[in-house]
């Protein structure tokens, strides 16, 4: 807040009529005694303690005139000019304070901010993965259950076709021994149901049963 500016009113119309007064006060309380102890600064009968204090009350005169012109007012105006440098700092101190606090302010949310987005990106990141591996495995289980249902396709193939060609050595071997047991040929139809009976009984196939 601006200091009031400071002007003092002294009533100097007559500075000179003033002088005269202080002058006179002064000599008419001046103590008697004062001369007889050896003051003649006190005097006031000797026209030179006279002139002194005339010529002290101008002096005094004058430099409160000039103190009251021009020293007062350039000791108020540079009060004034302070008291509003320190208003103006102190504005701008708040000022500066109020963007230091917004900023701040601004900075903590955009830091929740990010960390939120960073936050939902790996949630996102993670989801898309999972799904994908998830995928993957289904992928994977499917075609491990093709390849296995093929590899049992084909391993019931090869054992369809061993055990047939099995079945036609051994028809062919239980002739051979019959002939040579007998001397003469085995009834192939009875051979045949033999080794099939023979070989059902070891875990033939029902399809290839006769």
């Amino acid at each position: 807040m601006p200091l009031p500016s400071f002007r003092p009113r002294l009533p100097f119309g007559r500075p000179l009529a003033l002088a005269s007064a202080l002058a006179g006060a002064a000599a008419g309380l001046a103590p008697a005694t004062a001369l007889a102890n050896g003051m003649p600064q006190l005097d006031f009968a000797n026209p030179l303690t006279l002139d002194q204090i005339w010529w002290g009350a101008v002096i005094f005169v004058v430099f409160l005139l000039l103190s009251w012109r021009w020293g007062l007012p350039r000791v108020g105006s540079v009060l004034e000019e302070r008291a509003g440098s320190i208003a103006r700092d102190l504005d701008a101190a708040r000022a500066a304070k109020a963007d230091a606090d917004k900023a701040a302010a601004d900075v903590a949310s955009a830091t929740a901010a990010a960390r939120a987005e960073a936050q939902g990106a790996i949630n996102a990141a993670l989801d898309t993965a999972n799904a994908q591996a998830a995928a993957q495995n289904a992928a994977l289980n499917a075609r491990l259950e093709a390849q296995l249902a093929q590899a049992e396709t084909q391993i019931a193939a090869a054992r369809a076709a061993a055990l047939g060609a099995l079945r036609q050595v051994a028809t062919d071997a239980a002739g051979t021994v019959v002939v040579r047991l007998t001397g003469s040929a085995a009834d192939p139809a009875r051979v045949d149901r033999a080794v099939a009976a023979a070989l059902s009984g070891r875990g033939q196939p029902e399809g290839q049963r006769a």
